[in-house]
């Protein structure tokens, strides 16, 4: 359904995106992950038709981004990472105003744009100013934009930007139902740990190289040779933080107060040596194991070095 091949995008000496070959099936979710600059906006404006490559091709459901664009945009819907405000319009004729930019005919625009308010859970801001809305609820709004002419293929930049958490929460069950529809999505984001269980694969980028690429699993830090380890002790935390830092096998040794969180690189004989460490030292463990790890340990570790 998406396909680059070797999409290279230069400004002058800066080297915003390097030779990137992704290939996203119908269907899937896709999780952009990378920091401010890395190339990922760059990536969904030139697959939106918004920005043109300096060299390499891109195709959106079969059509060639650069040769067939007007092709692309029938089939896609994009959602930047900033919205747009557009006064005195209320929600329903922000909507009306985009199903006429796409030719919807004007006896369909009535019902589509309920369908679209109530599956974006704003049925009841219908008749409210755009620019009376909070952030979350002009997301929101904004995600329904991008599918008033029914897209196969949605891009979306930021989505939960700026966004509470319970507009966070929000946001995302609006997207596992769009996942449940059969939409392609590609979600760019910096809240990490979210998009594990909205994406079937992600991709690692960082300063305009996809570094990292593939399921979940397969990009998870344990295949990379890194655990994620969680302790817990009753108090001494001075104590256990002194040993913990001193073990070579310890990386990025995180306090959280009530507990200690860690990547480990050593194998199963050697957490057992670290355990038996502690308890040499007297330390009261209370809980020591796996943490279940999420995205945002996958970055760090993945990107680790990377640009030094």
């Amino acid at each position: 359904m998406i396909r680059t091949e070797n999409l290279t995008k230069h400004y002058g000496k800066l080297h915003a995106l390097n030779d990137l070959n992704l290939e996203i099936g119908k269907g899937k979710v896709f999780g952009f992950i990378g920091p401010n600059g890395a190339g990922k906006s760059t990536t969904m404006m030139i697959l939106s038709t918004l920005l043109g490559p300096t060299s390499g091709r891109a195709y959106v459901a079969g059509y060639d981004v650069i040769k067939e664009p007007k092709d692309v945009r029938q089939v896609l819907g994009y959602m930047p990472d900033f919205f747009g405000v557009y006064d005195n319009l209320k929600a329903t004729e922000y909507l009306d105003f985009y199903a006429g930019a796409y030719n919807i005919p004007h006896s369909k625009r009535s019902n589509l744009i309920a369908d679209l308010l109530e599956l974006v859970n704003l049925s009841n801001k219908a008749d409210a100013y755009v620019d009376s809305l909070s952030r979350g609820m002009k997301q929101r709004l904004g995600l329904a934009r991008c599918l008033v002419h029914s897209p196969e293929v949605l891009i979306l930049d930021e989505p939960a930007s700026g966004l509470d958490p319970r507009a966070r929460i929000e946001m995302r069950e609006i997207l596992k139902k769009l996942r449940s529809m059969g939409k392609t999505i590609i979600i760019s984001s910096h809240i990490l740990p979210e998009l594990a269980e909205l994406c079937d694969d992600i991709g690692v980028i960082e300063k305009g190289n996809l570094i990292a690429c593939g399921s979940v699993d397969e990009v998870s830090v344990e295949t990379r040779g890194i655990a994620v380890m969680q302790l817990k002790t009753l108090d001494k935390l001075e104590e256990t933080e002194r040993i913990l830092a001193a073990s070579p096998l310890v990386k990025r040794l995180d306090n959280k107060g009530s507990h200690f969180r860690f990547h480990f690189t050593g194998n199963d004989s050697d957490k057992a040596g670290l355990l038996m460490k502690l308890v040499q030292e007297g330390i009261p463990v209370l809980h020591f194991g796996d943490s279940k790890e999420n995205l945002e340990d996958v970055f760090l570790a993945i990107t680790e070095g990377v640009g030094n």
